[in-house]
């Protein structure tokens, strides 16, 4: 790792997040907002939500509870963004910067070298102010100016203010967020504060970082990225710098471990005493820390990374030795093959959960009679019930999980990337691995835990930058306190999207599709075909195939050819099929005689769970002022559309079909994103109910004196 300080800065506890308040000063701003809100909203209203409750006495918890949270998430996001985000404010930065811009390209490298130190000094001793914020951004664009070519547009200094105040950088796709983040970091770490910018995967940590560190190093900043493969002793150096690229992952299992090494003596108080007056062990526990605490994140795909993946809590976990896993493992798989849909359970696909029925319950009784042990246990045998028919339906190969060398890797649906390391819990895991005739591994208990809400609320600044945050800004600015501002574009967007066209059946889809692809093949334009899952990409790969045309497929079995795969995709007559993985962090570029063809040829095969995704693989067409095109080729057998086929909504639909027959295509594509926008918000409410779960737990953990 180039330009690493070799000594490592005592850990220091005002930046540590774990604190016995756990959530940081903005969190807690917006949670005293959201209460007030919610009181003077329930005191208007309370005679009818009484009433309301009255209706519903068998719920666990009151709608009128429910209502209220809802509008005082909501009020609260958009009072944050009304109040974070104001054009005169946002845009000012820009005039700000140009004074300073004159002087700066006198300067030799020594002299942009003593500027930086001269700026360190002053932001150190007055803070950030908008003059010093200003001159250190002018800086910071000659220093990349002269290194590599690249000077910051008038959009990326916006987007880079944007981030320094602690909101989110709504930037579209192409308009280059890796180099916008310099400006909040270089700028952070001159004023002294750890950086941590992170993204989503291992490659686009080590990409970033190899690009950026020259701009870093040319004004005295010290960088390093921390991928999944690095020792503790290669961390501890890398957290050590002043700028660091990393993953969420990483950082949040990084943060973890620290946890289990302070254990439940971790208040600011105590490690201050115990950094002063403890003795060799104490000390030496300290230096054992990674982190030098939570102050400065830079969160890229930040959607991404604080809704997508809040679904999903972080736990570091040790294998429990259990001789009759296995045998336990193979017994529910054995006993879930025996239940009937419909008499024994029910699939509820829009939750993506099984629900028992009555005669479910007594059919497994029945069945596991002879079987003893921990089958008389009925709680236990009723989850792992549960588990196996979750297995056994609601996941699949090459969807939700690979079989890799003889074992599961699970597949982030939301990436489309191969999650090596992660595992799911309470013997799911051990049950697909059944299922798919594999060796059972031990099953795992938690040593330590935590949501990514949780987590990131815990940074002293946190913000952040995506092409796709609009759409979950309610949700960011409720939890987070984070306001999303859209920066506009440095250049016009000149992306033609097409029509939705939707067909009854799969098969007619991917006959379209296939059409689709040879009449722009034969027209010499690049080509990028989207789809959701591994399956599918191998089934379009395995038509194209059948005609001899060649091609190119990036998908989770391919994830170690990525960046060749990727940057081959913008030539003339080049075919690419992707899974989601071409969607975030990706950079196309048209090659020679593509823009003259009309640029990059999208085809979305199937819409995904969040829109979101769909525009980020819209999004690498047409990037930075190129000509691009897209157009989503649907089904009504799209699995997006199977949890709501049998609802009134669906009979609605059909009705409305057999009525205005001449507006199918349009009723059929509007259906679409009807269910699309219900599974967005089904995921929202899961994502919160995680959160509240998780602060349950904290409080539990907190008051039986055990750390969470």
């Amino acid at each position: 790792m180039s330009n690493q300080v070799q000594t490592i800065p005592e850990f220091d506890p005002e930046l540590n997040g774990d604190l016995p308040n756990p959530d940081q000063p903005v969190a807690s701003k917006m949670q005293r907002l959201k209460d007030g809100l919610r009181a003077n909203i329930e005191f208007m209203l309370r005679p009818q939500l009484t009433r309301f409750d009255q209706v519903y006495p068998e719920r666990d918890e009151p709608e009128a509870d429910q209502l209220l949270d809802r509008i005082g998430n909501a009020l609260t996001g958009t009072i944050v963004r009304k109040l974070r985000a104001r054009p005169k404010r946002v845009y000012a930065i820009v005039d700000q910067v140009a004074p300073f811009e004159a002087p700066l390209r006198e300067l030799d490298a020594e002299g942009l070298r003593e500027l930086a130190r001269e700026l360190t000094r002053k932001l150190r001793r007055e803070g950030m102010k908008d003059e010093l914020v200003a001159h250190a951004f002018a800086l910071v664009r000659e220093t990349s100016d002269r290194i590599h070519g690249m000077r910051h547009f008038n959009s990326q200094l916006i987007g880079g203010w944007v981030m320094l105040q602690g909101m989110i950088a709504e930037m579209e796709t192409g308009e280059g967020k890796t180099l916008t983040a310099t400006l909040p970091a270089c700028t952070a770490a001159l004023a002294g504060r750890p950086v941590h910018v992170i993204t989503v995967n291992d490659y686009l940590v080590e990409r970033d970082h190899v690009l950026m560190q020259p701009v870093y190093a040319a004004l005295g900043i010290s960088s390093a990225a921390v991928t999944s493969e690095m020792s503790h002793e290669e961390r501890q150096l890398a957290y050590a710098c002043d700028v660091v690229y990393c993953t969420n992952k990483t950082v949040v299992f990084d943060y973890l471990r620290d946890r289990i090494v302070l254990g439940t003596q971790s208040d600011s108080l105590h490690l201050k005493l115990e950094k002063v007056y403890g003795g060799d062990a104490a000390k030496s526990r300290i230096r054992r820390l990674l982190l030098r605490g939570l102050s400065f994140a830079i969160v890229d795909e930040a959607d991404s990374v604080l809704a997508d993946e809040a679904g999903t809590p972080l736990i570091i976990s040790a294998e429990v030795s259990s001789p009759d896993e296995a045998l336990f493992a193979g017994q529910a798989i054995d006993l879930a093959h025996q239940l009937v849909e419909g008499l024994h359970y029910r699939i509820l696909r829009g939750e993506r959960r099984i629900e028992m029925q009555e005669e479910g319950h007594q059919r497994v009784i029945d069945l596991s009679k002879s079987l003893g042990g921990v089958w008389s246990i009925t709680l236990r045998r009723e989850e792992m019930i549960n588990q196996a028919l979750t297995a056994l339906l609601l996941f699949s190969r090459d969807e939700q999980y690979l079989v890799r060398d003889g074992k599961i890797q699970v597949i982030d649906e939301f990436t489309g990337r191969v999650m090596a390391d992660r595992s799911w819990g309470q013997g799911l895991h051990q049950l697909i691995e059944v299922k798919e005739g594999l060796e059972v591994t031990a099953r795992r208990e938690p040593l330590a835990r935590i949501s990514y809400q949780r987590f990131f609320r815990r940074y002293q600044h946190l913000s952040g930058m995506s092409g796709t945050a609009s759409e979950v800004a309610a949700e960011l600015g409720s939890i987070y306190g984070l306001g999303v501002v859209k920066v506009p574009t440095n250049r016009p967007s000149l992306r033609m999207t097409h029509p939705d066209r939707v067909f009854a059946t799969d098969e007619e889809k991917w006959a379209c599709v296939l059409q689709r692809i040879l009449h722009h093949h034969e027209r010499g334009a690049p080509i990028l075909v989207g789809t959701r899952s591994v399956v599918s990409s191998e089934l379009l790969s395995q038509k194209l195939e059948e005609r001899g045309i060649a091609h190119k497929v990036l998908n989770a079995k391919q994830d170690g050819e990525e960046a060749d795969i990727v940057a081959d995709a913008g030539h003339v007559g080049r075919i690419t099929i992707a899974t989601n993985m071409a969607g975030r962090g990706t950079d196309i570029k048209l090659r020679e005689g593509a823009a003259e063809l009309g640029g990059l040829h999208v085809i979305l095969s199937e819409r995904h769970e969040a829109g979101r995704i769909d525009r980020q693989i819209a999004g690498r067409c047409a990037r930075q002022g190129d000509p691009g095109n897209v157009e989503a080729i649907l089904s009504l057998e799209d699995a997006l559309l199977v949890p709501y086929n049998n609802g009134l909504s669906a009979l609605v639909l059909r009705r409305l079909v057999s009525r205005f027959s001449d507006k199918k295509e349009m009723l059929h594509a509007k259906w679409i994103r009807f269910a699309q926008k219900r599974t967005e918000r089904s995921q929202s409410r899961i994502r919160k109910s995680l959160l509240k779960a998780d602060k349950q737990m904290g409080d539990i953990l907190s008051f039986s004196g055990r750390a969470e």
